[in-house]
C-alpha cells in the first residue's frame, strides 16, 4: 500500500512545492491524474459510442431471437466480436475514480508519513513537540485519531520556525505545509450540523459555511458530470438505461457522503474531477461523432460498390450461362420502349410469313428467278410471259425488244 501511496504523494507534493498552495496543488493532481487517464476514458468512450449505433442491428436481433435469450446473447457476443466491442469497457473505466480517491485519501489523511515520507521515529519527535509546545491533545476517538497528522502538520506550520530550531527538517523531508485555500482549512472535515455552529463570530460561522459547500457543490457535479455522460453516450439498452439511471443519483450521494466524512481537500478533488470529466466527455463524443459519421459514410460508399460488383459479376456468370434475370430495376420507359420493338419483331414475322404463303400458293419458290425478270424487277415482262411462245428463247431476243417489252411489260 505503501508504494501506492507514493505514487500519489509525489506530484501532489511537487505541485504545492511549486505553487506553495495547497487548494491549488489539490487541483493540478486532479487534472494530471485525468490527463494519464484521458486515452483509457477516450478508448471507453469510442467503444460506448459504437456500441450505440449498433442499436439497430440490435433491435434485429432481438426481434429474430424473440423469446430465445440464449441464442440472442450468442449473436449479440457475435457481432460484438466481429466489431471489436468490449461492452464492459466503458463500465470498468467508470470504477477507476474511487481506487484514486482511497490512495488520495490517505496521503490527505496522513501527510506526514505519506506526503513527506517521514519515518515512524520522525513523526513520534514531532507528535510530542506540539504536544509539550503548542498545546496539542491527542484525541481518543477513532474516527478524530485518524486525522491526527492533519492536526500534527497544521501546528508545525503554525510553529515553523521553533519546530525546526529544535528539530530541523529531517533531511529536508518535512516541509511547511498550509491546508488553507480561499479562507478555508482543507484539512478540516465539513459539517452538515450548522445549528450547532458559533453564529455570533464570523471567523467561525463563515468558514464552517464554506466547508458545508464544498459536499454540496461536490454532489451537483457529479450529478452533472454523470447527466451529461448520458445526453452524449445513450444507451438503447434497457437495461443498461436502468442502470445508468441509478447511478445517476447513487455516485452524488456517494460524493456528497465522502466529502462530509473526510477532510475538504478530498470534496475539491472530486469537484476538479467531475468538471474535467464534463469537459472530457463532450470534447471526446465531438471528435468521435465526426470520426464515426466518416467511418460510417465510407462504410456505406464501400458496401454499395461492393454490391454493384457483385450484380456486375452475377449478371456475367447469368449472361455467360445464357440464363440471365429481367433486370427488375429496368425504368417503365424502357420497358415499353423494349415492348414496343419486340411487338414490331412479331408483326414483321408475320408479314414475311404471310408473304411466303403467298407465294407458295402462286407457286413461287423462294429463290426462283421467273423468265419475265429483268434486272431486280421480277415481272418487267409481264406475269404470263412465255418466252417459248412464238418459238424463240430468251436468248434470242433483241436488245430492241427488251427495251420494247420493259416500256410495256408490268412493274
Amino acid at each position: 500500500m505503501s508504494w501506492i501511496t507514493a505514487i500519489f504523494a509525489w506530484p501532489l507534493k511537487q505541485f504545492y512545492l511549486l505553487t506553495n498552495n495547497y487548494g491549488i496543488a489539490i487541483i493540478l493532481f486532479g487534472i494530471l491524474v485525468n490527463l494519464i487517464l484521458l486515452p483509457f476514458m477516450a478508448k471507453s468512450k469510442k467503444s460506448m459510442l459504437r456500441t450505440t449505433r449498433l442499436a439497430p442491428r440490435m433491435k434485429e436481433l432481438e426481434k429474430r431471437y424473440n423469446g430465445n435469450q440464449q441464442q440472442y446473447q450468442q449473436a449479440l457476443a457475435k457481432m460484438y466480436r466481429e466489431e471489436k466491442i468490449n461492452p464492459m469497457s466503458g463500465c470498468l473505466w467508470m470504477l477507476i475514480p474511487y481506487p484514486i480517491i482511497i490512495a488520495l485519501y490517505s496521503v490527505i489523511r496522513r501527510p506526514l508519513s505519506r506526503m513527506m515520507m517521514l519515518g515512524e521515529d520522525a513523526v513520534t519527535s514531532l507528535t510530542d513537540w506540539v504536544t509539550q509546545n503548542a498545546g496539542y491533545v491527542a484525541s481518543t476517538s477513532g474516527r478524530a485519531s485518524a486525522y491526527a497528522e492533519i492536526d500534527i502538520t497544521d501546528l508545525i506550520h503554525q510553529n515553523w520556525d521553533a519546530v525546526t530550531s529544535a528539530l530541523g527538517d529531517f533531511g529536508g523531508k518535512l516541509i511547511d505545509l498550509d491546508f488553507s485555500f480561499l479562507g478555508l482549512n482543507l484539512g478540516n472535515r465539513p459539517t452538515f450540523r450548522l445549528w450547532s455552529v458559533d453564529w455570533s463570530n464570523k471567523a467561525v460561522w463563515l468558514p464552517a459555511i464554506g466547508l458545508f459547500l464544498i459536499p454540496v457543490i461536490s454532489a451537483l457535479m457529479s450529478w452533472l458530470s454523470m447527466r451529461i455522460s448520458m445526453k452524449t453516450t445513450p444507451q438503447t439498452d434497457q437495461q443498461t438505461q436502468r442502470t445508468n439511471q441509478s447511478m445517476q443519483y447513487f455516485t452524488p450521494l456517494i460524493s456528497l457522503w465522502i466529502c462530509f466524512t473526510m477532510p475538504a481537500a478530498l470534496g475539491v478533488y472530486w469537484i476538479v474531477n467531475s468538471v474535467v470529466g464534463m469537459i472530457r466527455d463532450v470534447s471526446l463524443t465531438r471528435i468521435y461523432t465526426r470520426q464515426l459519421d466518416l467511418a460510417d459514410a465510407n462504410r456505406a460508399e464501400r458496401q454499395r460498390e461492393e454490391e454493384l460488383i457483385r450484380k456486375r459479376e452475377e449478371t456475367e456468370r447469368q449472361r455467360a450461362e445464357g440464363a440471365t434475370e429481367k433486370n427488375r430495376n429496368t425504368s417503365k420507359k424502357k420497358i415499353q420502349a423494349s415492348q414496343k420493338q419486340q411487338d414490331d419483331e412479331r408483326r414483321a414475322a408475320a408479314e414475311r410469313e404471310e408473304r411466303a404463303a403467298k407465294r407458295e400458293r402462286l407457286g413461287i419458290k423462294e429463290n426462283e428467278q421467273p423468265a419475265s425478270q429483268v434486272g431486280n424487277r421480277r415481272y418487267a415482262r409481264g406475269r404470263a410471259y412465255d418466252p417459248s411462245r412464238f418459238g424463240a428463247g430468251e436468248a434470242d431476243a433483241t436488245p430492241e425488244a427488251e427495251d420494247s417489252v420493259n416500256e410495256t411489260g408490268e412493274d
